[in-house]
């Protein structure tokens, strides 16, 4: 990942919390070229030691590069968008403010009872924010057990992290105000990255 020095947010807690918050995950491995999934990611444990899991489909080709110590890259991307130079007091250049994580990870293939471990984790997870939540053990226990065989479940253990969150760091005050006024009056994703904007430049 491209890092400029103050754009760069390797801290782990910052890390650990993006991750959280924005599981919907790109996972990139290596067989003959390049291949990639785009899977929910969960993680388990602490900001300063955690992993990851996951499960893929076993009809997905990709399956067949994940191999105990297998390397993948998993990209965790946050909200981004088109800033415009017409909002600055002074002529400059357009740019694309974004966020993102990327995990070098090793992958261990999960047993089928982590695998349900994991699965119920993960839908409970989701569902816990449902008005009316249908949870892992509620599903009929026959549609799970014909479910399982079809997927595979793995951890992936970390070995190389790198953050960035490239918000308008070091703009004029007045531009980064005026950013993040023109993109409170556009859609969902513009709204949500003026919040991060003006998080990350204390406004």
């Amino acid at each position: 990942m491209y890092q400029p020095q103050q754009y760069k947010k390797d801290d782990p807690e910052f890390i650990f919390k993006f991750i959280q918050n924005h599981p919907f995950a790109t996972m990139v491995s290596q067989s003959n070229n390049l291949m990639a999934t785009h899977i929910p990611v969960l993680v388990k444990g602490r900001a300063q030691n955690f992993k990851l899991y996951a499960h893929i489909a076993n009809h997905n080709e990709q399956l067949k590069t994940l191999k105990d110590g297998t390397e993948i890259l998993l990209i965790f991307q946050g909200t981004q968008g088109y800033v415009s130079s017409s909002w600055y007091t002074e002529k400059d250049i357009s740019t694309w403010d974004y966020s993102a994580v990327h995990v070098n990870a090793r992958i261990k293939i999960q047993t089928t009872k982590e695998l349900e471990s994991s699965l119920k984790k993960l839908v409970n997870t989701f569902e816990n924010k449902q008005n009316s939540p249908l949870f892992y053990d509620e599903i009929p226990q026959q549609m799970l057990l014909d479910h399982l065989p079809l997927i595979t479940g793995f951890w992936a253990e970390p070995f190389k992290i790198k953050g960035i969150a490239k918000l308008h760091q070091g703009y004029k005050k007045e531009d980064i105000k005026s950013s993040i006024d023109h993109l409170e009056k556009g859609d969902w994703q513009q709204k949500l990255l003026a919040k991060d904007i003006k998080e990350e430049n204390d406004l």
